[in-house]
């Protein structure tokens, strides 16, 4: 059973940080690319930032240079390191694995950011 649990939300400030986690089970993570979207109230998800099975990253236009997408393969573990953060980052952020044409998603952490 595929399982992939988000954690590391919360509540900051604009210009503040936070670390998302995303522990997975379930799949084979080393050789599957692993996403970050999010998706703010009223409006899609969004694809943040992806990394692929061999450490190459992209992301969106939006988030570069303050967000960083990473893994741990020994861990199945998959990060994104949020930095200045600004009001507009304010949204459910969800963790994806797609495995051979499936979609996997977690349950999402809130990410608050106050002005």
């Amino acid at each position: 059973q595929v399982q992939l649990v988000e954690s590391g939300g919360g509540s900051v400030q604009a210009g503040g940080s936070l670390r998302l986690f995303c522990a997975t089970s379930g799949i084979i993570f080393s050789i599957n690319a692993m996403r970050w979207y999010r998706q703010a109230p009223g409006k899609q998800r969004e694809l943040v930032a992806v990394i692929t099975s061999g450490g190459s990253t992209n992301y969106a236009d939006s988030v570069k240079g303050r967000f960083t997408i990473s893994r741990d393969n020994a861990k199945n573990t998959v990060y994104l390191q949020m930095n200045s953060l600004k009001p507009e980052d304010t949204a459910v952020y969800y963790c994806n694995a797609a495995v051979l044409g499936v979609d996997y998603w977690g349950q999402g952490t809130q990410v608050t950011v106050s002005s």
